[in-house]
C-alpha cells in the first residue's frame, strides 16, 4: 500500500517506543518510514536513565533532507524535549513541508513516569504544532496538561471535548487507557462530532510504546489515503493485537509485538 511517513521523534534504546516503534509500525502496515531523530535515550523496560537531545539545527537538517528527496505524505511527531527543538521542528515544517498533514503525539511523560518534555516547550508545542494538525493523540495525563483540567473519568473526557476542540487541530484522538476499571473508551473528536470507541482493558505489562504505535499507525493510514475514521479504526485494532501477542520482554513495561501482521503473513506462506 505504501504511504510515506516521516517520524520526528526520539530513539528508544529498548526498541519499544519512539523512532523504533514508529519504523516497525509503519513498515508492518505497509508504509515507508523515514526519520528525523530528536534525541537519544538510555532506557529499558523499567525506566529512562538519560536523554541526550540532538542539536535543533541538526534535527531541521534531517527534515529538510528527507522531504526534499524522498518526500512525505504525512509527518508524525513524537518526543520533542525542549522549546528550542519544538521551535526548530515547527520552522522546518513551515519551510520544507508546507501543506503536509501532521499527526502530533504530544509525548510528555514516559510510561515509567519520567518527564520527556520541558515545561516551557508545552506552550510552543500547542501553538506551533498542535494548532492546524490533522490529528493530535493525547492520553489523559497529556490532555490534562494541554487544557489545564483534570480528566479522571469517562464523563470528564466528554466534558473536555470543547476545550480540546479549542486547541484548533482538525481532530483529536483522546485515549482513555488511564481510566480506572476494565471498561475503556477512546474518543475521536472532530468539528462534526464525537465518535466513541469502546473496549476492554487488556491486563498486560507489555504496554510500552502504545502511544507512539497508535499515532504512527494513524499516520500510516492517512498516508495511504484511508479516511480518518478508517485510519483510527485500523490503528486501534493493530495496537490491541500488538498488546495481546506481546513477547513479554523485560522486567518492567515491556514492548508490543509490532510485527504481528508480518508474522501472520509468513505463517500463512509456510502453511501453504
Amino acid at each position: 500500500m505504501n504511504g510515506r511517513v516521516l517520524s520526528i521523534a526520539g530513539s528508544d534504546s529498548g526498541g519499544g517506543a519512539g523512532i523504533q516503534a514508529d519504523i516497525k509500525t509503519v513498515t508492518a502496515l505497509g508504509g515507508y518510514a523515514a526519520t528525523a531523530i530528536t534525541a537519544v535515550t538510555d532506557q529499558d523496560t523499567r525506566a529512562v536513565y538519560d536523554v541526550q537531545a540532538m542539536p535543533p539545527e541538526f534535527i531541521a537538517q534531517q527534515i529538510k533532507s528527507v522531504v526534499s528527496d524522498i518526500g512525505a505524505d504525512v509527518i508524525k511527531t513524537g518526543m520533542l524535549a525542549s522549546q528550542d527543538i519544538v521551535s526548530a521542528v515547527a520552522e522546518a515544517l513551515r519551510d520544507y513541508a508546507p501543506g503536509i498533514p501532521r499527526v502530533i503525539d504530544p509525548v510528555m511523560v514516559a510510561k515509567g513516569g519520567h518527564r520527556l518534555i520541558s515545561d516551557d516547550a508545552t506552550e510552543v508545542l500547542l501553538e506551533e504544532l498542535v494548532r492546524g494538525a490533522a490529528v493530535v493523540t493525547p492520553n489523559l495525563p497529556e490532555a490534562e496538561v494541554m487544557i489545564g483540567r483534570k480528566i479522571a473519568t469517562a464523563d470528564d473526557m466528554f466534558e473536555a471535548v470543547d476545550a480540546l476542540r479549542a486547541l484548533n487541530a482538525d481532530a483529536v484522538v483522546l485515549k482513555g487507557g488511564h481510566l480506572e476499571g476494565n471498561d475503556l473508551i477512546d474518543l475521536l473528536i472532530t468539528r462534526d462530532g464525537v465518535t466513541v470507541y469502546e473496549g476492554r482493558r487488556i491486563h498486560s505489562t507489555s504496554t510500552h510504546g502504545t502511544g507512539c504505535t497508535l499515532a504512527s499507525a494513524i499516520a500510516t493510514g492517512l498516508a495511504q489515503q484511508l479516511s480518518l475514521a478508517d485510519a483510527v479504526d485500523r490503528a486501534r485494532q493493530y495496537v490491541v493485537r500488538a498488546i495481546e501477542t506481546a513477547p513479554d520482554f523485560g522486567g518492567g513495561h515491556g514492548p508490543l509485538n509490532h510485527g504481528h501482521t508480518v508474522a501472520g503473513s509468513l505463517n500463512s506462506q509456510q502453511a501453504g
